[in-house]
């Protein structure tokens, strides 16, 4: 009984003398994971997923691995505020996500309460920064681009290269849709081209033959859309059904192979704003040949959401904690963060600085940018 005595108090002493194994950090991805936006969903987790496996690979984030928690919100405001607080009850401190801005805004709200970090890849209405600032909430922030720097780059060239010619701007109600739109026009209106219809649609219709109709009574040369690419896709297969076309332009939503499956060969010619090509950054390069040897093409927002999981790995261990007030601070110091859409900076707002765009244009089921 001695021996074990002596035997029992050697193992206590081993076991208190032993480093503590570092514990696991959770990281959730939010975006539509069902629903017809799930392509963007997929592409949010396929992107994290695979920063995570690259970053747990090269030891971790100051030796602690990254697990992910994968979210739903189907891009629905409701839906988006009850998993933010499902998150946050579960301890959750870093939220790559939310994609539509019409979930990320309200979901902010719930994560800046809870002093949680969530950082979007994809939304891009100015209002989820704006208000996050004004209400001191300095851990809302987003890795993509704002609608006002894309209506500033694109409006203009709409109203130079398409003067003289009729144009329509349409936005699917939504706040990105309509927040996208309604800033292409202001800059288009400010260089000297007026649209002769702005007009609100209602997502996830069937049927937009009056629309179409109507567009084609207009002689409409071209329409801009802010909204998503199943609508996108649906009025240009039935304008083609009609005989009737137009030069369709988007912004970065059609950045999918669905939009040409729903639209097929009357997507032909159609444009599209998006960021300068994250896949042809040297940075992009082993994370693209290992995506796509997993049988998936990084297309979208992937890159994105990847260089989401990177920021919040490098902003932990600039700061040597997980405390998300000082992960934000140690993220919006200045100093650049090497990602695979290459080296990104932040300003006070959680804004990326410095953010560049291609026109891009599909043709025969691929897109590419041209030169505008």
């Amino acid at each position: 009984m001695k021996k074990l005595g002596i035997l029992s108090a050697a193992v206590v002493g081993l076991v208190m003398s032993a480093p503590a194994f570092a514990e696991d950090i959770t990281f959730s991805v939010v975006g539509p994971m069902t629903g017809q936006l799930a392509t963007i969903g997929d592409q949010f987790k396929q992107g994290a997923q695979a920063a995570a496996d690259a970053i747990n690979a090269a030891g971790g984030v100051d030796g602690r691995q990254i697990k992910l928690d994968v979210q739903d919100d189907q891009c629905d405001p409701k839906q988006a505020v009850s998993v933010a607080n499902r998150i946050v009850a579960n301890g959750v401190k870093f939220i790559d996500g939310h994609a539509c801005s019409g979930s990320s805004i309200p979901a902010s709200a719930v994560y800046a309460e809870a002093g949680a970090m969530m950082m979007s890849p994809a939304s891009s209405n100015p209002e989820l920064t704006d208000a996050a600032a004004k209400s001191g909430w300095p851990t809302i922030m987003r890795l993509y681009t704002r609608d006002d720097a894309q209506g500033a780059f694109i409006g203009p060239w709409i109203a130079k290269k398409y003067a003289g010619k009729k144009v329509v701007i349409m936005h699917d109600k939504s706040a990105y849709g309509q927040g996208v739109a309604d800033a292409v026009k202001a800059t288009m209106n400010q260089n000297g081209l007026n649209e002769i219809l702005y007009e609100g649609i209602n997502a996830g219709e069937k049927d937009y033959s009056a629309l179409v109709t109507k567009l084609k009574e207009l002689k409409a040369d071209v329409v801009y859309f802010g909204g998503y690419h199943p609508e996108a896709g649906l009025i240009l297969r039935q304008s083609a059904e009609q005989d009737f076309k137009f030069q369709l332009i988007m912004p970065d939503s059609i950045a999918t192979p669905e939009f040409w499956q729903v639209a097929g060969p009357a997507g032909e010619g159609t444009m599209f704003v998006f960021p300068s090509d994250p896949q042809a950054k040297p940075e992009a390069k082993q994370a693209i040949e290992k995506i796509k040897a997993g049988g998936f093409v990084p297309e979208g927002f992937t890159l994105f959401s990847y260089a989401v999981i990177q920021a919040f790995a490098e902003g932990i261990k600039r700061a040597g904690s997980d405390d998300p007030a000082k992960v934000a601070e140690a993220l919006k110091n200045g100093q650049p963060i090497s990602t695979v859409v290459g080296p990104v900076t932040f300003d006070e707002k959680g804004d990326l600085k410095n953010v560049s765009y291609d026109i891009n244009q599909w043709h025969d089921g691929k897109y590419a940018p041209i030169q505008p």
